[in-house]
């Protein structure tokens, strides 16, 4: 069988960041039902890194393994652009020469929008003093911006023990939710489920 390497942004530096990143990927991606079937996922910390080193893998492919991308859109995507067509705008990124079409996704516009497909797990997380009156009734969570989001995130908890931040708070938010709530409210994230699990 054919095993995948999931090339991911984000991350601070040390070694607790890449237990918490790899442990809530884990999760996320069993709950969306693939057990036995899991991608070996690689931290690429900050963007343009990762975008290395999925090229670097790209380049240098073993037989048996198969490398995809996954990135923060950081702003809407045309609809009549592909993912390569978004990163070649926005980050003057070429797909690599041994990349498929469809080897790169993105999460749109940002992880933290993801969040907001599963408000059950949000008031499970931070508890009685969420506020989710901080978020607008937003039909299509894929055209809110990346700094509506953070910003409601920001005023949803600040009453909060726990107010949002990336890091811990985040991976242990992404081990919490609910993918099917997410792939119903974010097309490119069911995209990226889709395709893992047709490996």
């Amino acid at each position: 069988m054919v095993a995948i390497k999931l090339y991911i942004e984000g991350g601070s530096e040390g070694p607790l960041f890449d237990a918490w990143f790899r442990e809530a990927w884990a999760n996320f991606f069993k709950a969306a039902g693939l057990s036995g079937r899991m991608p070996r996922v690689i931290r690429g910390r900050g963007r343009k890194r990762t975008y290395d080193l999925f090229r670097t893998a790209v380049a240098n492919r073993a037989p048996d393994t198969f490398s995809l991308l996954l990135v923060d859109s950081e702003e809407a995507v045309d609809p009549n652009h592909s993912e390569w067509q978004h990163l070649k705008h926005r980050d003057g990124w070429n797909r690599p020469e041994n990349a498929g079409d469809d080897d790169a996704f993105l999460m749109v516009q940002v992880m933290e929008t993801w969040f907001l497909a599963d408000r059950d797990a949000l008031n499970r997380y931070f508890g009685q003093h969420f506020n989710e009156n901080a978020f607008a009734q937003w039909p299509e969570l894929e055209s809110i911006p990346k700094t509506r989001v953070l910003d409601a995130l920001k005023q949803a908890t600040i009453r909060c023990k726990t107010r949002y931040t990336k890091g811990r708070v985040s991976f242990e938010l992404l081990s919490a939710l609910d993918p099917s709530k997410v792939e119903r409210a974010c097309p490119h994230a069911q995209r990226l489920l889709n395709r893992l699990r047709s490996r």
